[in-house]
């Protein structure tokens, strides 16, 4: 076991980019399950890096791809959201084939297109590292006003219709968030593995945490943590990072849903 690479140069940079990912996803993904939306944060991810293949094909920068795909997964998933778990299956299906054809089609190939479901943090660069903390900045500043809205809306509906609030603009400006996220995460950690970032800690989170504002600290804590983990893991056992991640993000579910 080598732990000499944890101390290279080279390795901060991916290390900081994925500190990002790894605090700001888990808290994302708590509203997602307190909205019953946490399928679709998949199909978002995969339509979100088809995106940026797309743009890398086009020569377009990896911020202005990511963004244009995040409009494009907020505005299918207002279309398709009335359909429920079938929408988020038409997004996932979607953006897979979308993925898989534009790099098959284009001059990345299709070794581009299966880096990007798969996850190159060890690549991580300055782009991907200012990304995510331009969304990670955006969120800090908005959530203290989109949260409460937001939980208010799922729990009292009724509310928002009488007063004829218009909650169109929270919950879409909460979808382009999450899009946003996604998109860059999956552009760094892989796709499947800034879902599970998104998926897992907020549902240990959510059912174990006594309190609506102990979750919003927990979630962000087991991401972290285990990103941490896997990160010296990965790097020590000369594995790849993103199924190390989602391996122990899968053991840290598992022990924490054992007792509600």
């Amino acid at each position: 076991m080598d732990l000499s690479p944890l101390w290279d140069p080279m390795f901060r940079l991916p290390l900081a980019t994925g500190l990002v990912a790894a605090a700001l996803l888990p808290l994302l993904g708590l509203w997602l399950r307190l909205r019953e939306e946490w399928l679709a944060a998949l199909g978002i991810g995969h339509l979100g890096a088809a995106a940026v293949l797309a743009g890398g094909a086009l020569g377009l920068g990896l911020l202005p791809a990511g963004l244009a795909g995040a409009g494009i997964a907020v505005a299918l998933k207002a279309g398709l959201g009335r359909a429920g778990n079938s929408g988020w299956g038409v997004l996932i299906l979607g953006g897979w084939a979308a993925g898989l054809l534009v790099g098959a089609n284009s001059d990345l190939g299709e070794a581009a297109s299966h880096a990007l479901m798969e996850g190159q943090l060890y690549f991580a660069g300055w782009p991907h590292l200012l990304g995510l903390g331009a969304v990670a900045v955006v969120a800090a500043l908005t959530l203290p006003w989109l949260g409460p809205r937001l939980v208010r809306s799922r729990l009292f509906p009724e509310g928002d219709r009488a007063n004829a609030r218009p909650a169109w603009v929270w919950h879409r400006g909460f979808d382009l968030l999450v899009a946003a996220a996604l998109t860059l995460a999956s552009a760094s950690l892989g796709l499947m593995a800034a879902f599970a970032l998104a998926f897992l800690p907020a549902w240990v989170a959510f059912r174990r945490a006594p309190s609506w504002r102990r979750a919003l600290v927990v979630a962000p804590t087991l991401g972290v943590a285990t990103y941490l983990a896997a990160f010296v893991a990965a790097i020590a056992l000369d594995q790849p990072f993103a199924p190390v991640l989602v391996a122990l993000l899968l053991l840290v579910a598992a022990a924490g849903l054992r007792h509600r």
